[in-house]
């Protein structure tokens, strides 16, 4: 029988790619994200925000009772200073990046396949380690993660396994739109990406499929069946390097 996998922020950068991947795997793909979807993927697609319940009743009523897999990746960023920040980003990012990866995994557990199924919250390497102005974006990130270990607690029982992929810098469109905050040209758009190759023990930053294949991995019961609240840094070794070297 087909595997059937539900994927949040679906339309660009790592949600695309794990789409594409599942989709190559021969899984059934539902995806979801506020973005249309520009990529023509053989996949079902639903527009909307995963903050309205309105929007999460019709995702779960395409799925008609039968999930395998839930992938919690999307999630936006805010650069603010904290004077600069007020209640309502605070409370934006938080209702964008950790309140539907709860309530929707509260909902998908009552139809993921007992025994073999899975959920992986893409988390970011900013849940331990971070930058300055991303104080919202970090301690969502690092809620999600905490927040991974718990649910991998409470679903174990009944043999649902729930992990975490953090990834450290990877070629997506809000890598991008990070950098151009301090950039005037693509040539120093350019600087800016040599400059976090040199800082990356591998010497280069990821690629969003490579991303994806950790996902799968960890969604995939014949690879991952021992693994149950664990996180998977994928970031080319840069949190291991100590930014005093």
């Amino acid at each position: 029988m087909t595997k059937k996998v539900l994927i949040t922020g679906v339309a660009g950068g790592i949600g695309l790619e794990t789409a594409k991947l599942f989709h190559a795997k021969g899984w059934e793909v539902i995806g979801t994200d506020i973005k249309e979807m520009e990529d023509a993927l053989p996949i079902n697609f639903i527009q909307g925000d995963i903050s309205d319940k309105a929007n999460n009743k019709i995702i779960f009523n395409s799925i008609n009772g039968k999930l395998d897999a839930l992938v919690n990746n999307a999630a936006i960023q805010l650069f603010k200073s904290l004077q600069e920040l007020n209640i309502e980003d605070w409370d934006h990012v938080f209702r964008s990046n950790l309140y539907p990866a709860f309530f929707i995994a509260r909902q998908a557990a009552n139809i993921l396949k007992k025994d073999k199924s899975a959920i992986v919250n893409v988390c970011s390497i900013h849940a331990l380690a971070t930058s300055m102005n991303m104080s919202s974006y970090a301690a969502s990130k690092g809620a999600l993660l905490a927040l991974t270990r718990s649910l991998a607690i409470d679903l174990a029982p009944i043999g649902i396994r729930v992990n975490a992929v953090l990834p450290g810098a990877i070629d997506t469109p809000m890598l991008r739109q990070s950098i151009r905050r301090f950039c005037t040209s693509l040539q120093e758009e350019q600087q800016m990406i040599e400059n976090y190759k040199s800082r990356t023990p591998l010497r280069r930053i990821g690629l969003p499929e490579e991303v994806a294949r950790s996902i799968y991995f960890l969604s995939d019961h014949d690879q991952s069946s021992f693994i149950t609240g664990s996180s998977l840094v994928v970031d080319g070794g840069a949190y291991s390097h100590l930014s005093t070297e």
